[in-house]
């Protein structure tokens, strides 16, 4: 299903037979204008040397800190500093995976829209409800007031990832891939959390972390919303 907001699709003319049968396969339908155009223009107007044959026109989706924070139980992912694009994007891409509610962002967190990390969200983006937050630590202080705990993925962490509780509302604070949180971002945590490290490692790319929480999260709430026999037959498969 394309996303709500498509404005325009452009086709190359190589590509246009094998477009209307996948559109005809896919049950694919679109009030978006389509036009056909050479491979050349197409070739032009992309941002990658291999385009896949479609460029869509798409308007940017908009949320506020409120939107995010309407319905519950929340799971938010907390960004500070994300600088690289394909790291943002897997992020997007893992928190619609995961089940999460929301994404916030720091202001120095790199361009959500540029084309590398629109891609890495493989259409996450238009559907992962997401806040640029100019004002961060206000931010930060709004989702503590509406009741959301907090968690730091840090290196001095003491308990588990694995060990708390996130069934309630809860948010993952992931930083900087080279510096990590900053002292100020940190310090609104109710807990600093470790992932267990083997070998000689210090830490995980930021992205696989916060896969890592995620998932835990949609795990414990899937061990809630079962029935007792469901939660009896995860428990034996542990």
């Amino acid at each position: 299903t394309p996303p709500r907001l498509c404005r325009a699709l452009y086709i190359a003319e190589s590509f246009a037979a094998e477009w209307e049968t996948r559109k005809k396969a896919a049950g694919f339908s679109c009030d978006a204008p389509e036009e056909t155009v050479s491979d050349s223009v197409l070739l032009a107007a992309a941002d990658t040397a291999a385009p896949q044959g479609v460029l869509a026109i798409v308007e940017k989706p908009a949320y506020s800190l409120k939107d995010l924070l309407a319905k519950g139980p929340r799971c938010l992912l907390l960004l500070e500093g994300i600088r690289d694009p394909g790291n943002l994007g897997t992020m997007f891409r893992t928190a619609e995976g995961a089940g999460a509610t929301g994404i916030v962002m720091s202001p120095d967190t790199a361009d959500l829209f540029q084309p590398k990390t629109v891609r890495a969200t493989m259409g996450s983006l238009y559907r992962m409800p997401f806040a640029e937050a100019k004002d961060w630590q206000g931010a930060l202080s709004a989702i503590k007031a509406a009741g959301v705990s907090l968690y730091a993925a840090h290196l001095q962490g003491k308990a588990m990832y694995d060990t708390l509780d996130y069934r309630g509302d809860c948010g993952f604070l992931i930083g900087n891939e080279g510096a990590g949180l900053t002292a100020e971002t940190a310090a609104f945590a109710d807990a600093y959390v470790k992932i267990p490290m083997e070998g000689r490692l210090e830490s995980l790319n930021a992205a696989m972390a916060a896969g890592l929480l995620m998932y835990e999260a949609n795990r414990q709430r899937r061990a809630l919303s079962g029935s007792s026999a469901e939660r009896k037959e995860r428990a034996d498969l542990v």
